[in-house]
């Protein structure tokens, strides 16, 4: 497959939005918010433009991966600041082909390039430990409700760059999508069927492995 990454340019905002529902709808919740979440980051503080990159292959996006800002507060309160990736979305007919992983050995490497320290995010440990993620409890990091959680994952980009810290993983407000403005901004794309999938069930198992 001819793949190539680049970063996100304006025009494609709407396409990478689609691409994006299409890739999410379905596999955690019946339906899928992704897509908003993607346009509301955007327009954050916490957006990161220069790690916003998207998959094309001959002529037509397959897939992107966005990051934003984030941190872990310690105990006196203290913020040490990493980034978050995701949505990570591949266009279906394209999943299991190793565009994600592309571009997220991709965007690592820019990350990395940008003086960025660490990546923390939630997400499947079989998958990305791939990447050299490991359990964010090896740090002593919990979610911002003080849980140690086994979807909670961290991987430092500089040696030695989460040592010592611990306390809690804070990612931005926009991941806490308000289910009217999902359904309101959902309506804005062609109507889709939502269902109940045995994906669903994996994911809310994984969710609550928390201690």
């Amino acid at each position: 497959m001819n793949l190539d990454i680049r970063l996100e340019d304006p025009k494609d905002h709407r396409a990478v939005e689609e691409l994006t529902r299409e890739a999410f709808w379905n596999v955690h919740v019946p339906g899928c918010c992704e897509h908003y979440i993607l346009h509301q980051l955007r327009e954050s503080a916490d957006f990161i433009p220069g790690l916003d990159f998207v998959a094309v292959s001959d002529g037509h996006l397959v897939g992107n991966i966005v990051y934003s800002t984030s941190h872990i507060s310690d105990e006196l309160g203290v913020k040490h600041p990493v980034i978050t990736f995701g949505p990570v979305g591949v266009l279906p007919a394209m999943q299991k082909q190793g565009v994600g992983s592309a571009l997220i050995r991709h965007s690592l490497v820019a990350a990395k390039r940008k003086s960025c320290t660490a990546v923390c995010i939630y997400g499947n440990p079989r998958y990305y430990s791939r990447f050299g993620f490991q359990a964010a409890e090896k740090y002593h990091f919990k979610t911002s409700a003080g849980k140690y959680a086994a979807a909670l994952l961290a991987l430092e980009l500089t040696d030695g760059a989460l040592q010592g810290i611990g306390g809690r993983f804070i990612e931005s407000a926009v991941f806490e999508a308000d289910p009217e403005a999902v359904e309101a901004f959902d309506k804005s794309f062609p109507a889709k069927e939502k269902l109940v999938t045995p994906s669903q069930e994996r994911f809310k198992l994984l969710s609550n492995l928390v201690h």
